[in-house]
């Protein structure tokens, strides 16, 4: 099943609806929050329905109670929930007001997340763009954005072991990889250990290196097989 938070181009929703996407149409589901959709168990009933088309696609978890990152099986760091941005966003530094460095180059570290169901376990994947800004020290240069989109695709139809990516700036393709042997199971099993793992969390595993910067102004594409382009923008 293929989910989404969004909401009609021509009635804009900071928090948006939950839908399901088939073919080029979005079902509207009876869920406040993708969250609350699987602490429902997964199902709800369906309102209205929208041509794809005409409706804009927001993050499928605008504020995940915690984000952690897995550069590595055995090891995770925490990420900043309210830096989440969703598909289309324009991305930019957040630059101290004395700060003497004009608005520069970024970095990407593309990356697949588990969106974590009611009962603790990986309830579906989904796109998520960790950008990092040079000109600031370790953890404040990825403390300001991460993009997440553009739908969260349900575990159940979806093997996120071999994925692969193509990154596109500016239409041409400047990377590939695919996500391998990360063992998913083992790394939720750690976030767990000795707490509570809550809908909506979000377990991102390691990501593929872009190689280089980003100049403002880009636009960027990431194009994971079977979840589909999260497309964001860099600040000129």
């Amino acid at each position: 099943m293929r989910l989404c938070m969004f909401h009609p181009v021509d009635h804009p929703l900071e928090r948006g609806w939950v839908g399901r996407i088939e073919g080029d149409r979005v079902a509207q589901l009876a869920a406040q929050t993708l969250q609350s959709f699987f602490t429902g168990g997964g199902s709800a009933r369906e309102h209205a329905e929208f041509p794809l088309a005409e409706v804009r696609l927001l993050a499928p978890v605008l504020h995940p109670p915690s984000i952690r990152v897995f550069d590595e099986q055995g090891g995770c760091a925490f990420a900043n929930p309210a830096a989440i941005v969703g598909p289309g966003a324009t991305v930019a530094p957040a630059r101290a007001p004395s700060a003497t460095l004009p608005q520069g180059e970024l970095t990407l570290l593309p990356r697949l997340a588990a969106v974590i169901g009611a009962a603790g376990e990986p309830a579906a994947f989904t796109i998520l763009a960790e950008w990092r800004d040079p000109a600031r020290r370790p953890p404040k240069d990825r403390d300001f954005a991460l993009g997440l989109g553009p739908v969260a695709v349900t575990a159940d139809v979806l093997d996120p072991d071999g994925r692969t990516i193509a990154i596109h700036v500016d239409g041409i393709e400047r990377a590939s990889g695919a996500f391998t042997g990360f063992e998913w199971p083992a790394a939720v099993a750690l976030a767990a250990e000795g707490t509570r793992l809550y809908a909506g969390d979000l377990i991102a595993g390691p990501g593929v290196a872009v190689g280089e910067v980003i100049a403002p102004g880009s636009r960027v594409e990431l194009e994971v097989d079977g979840i589909g382009v999260l497309e964001q923008r860099l600040a000129s």
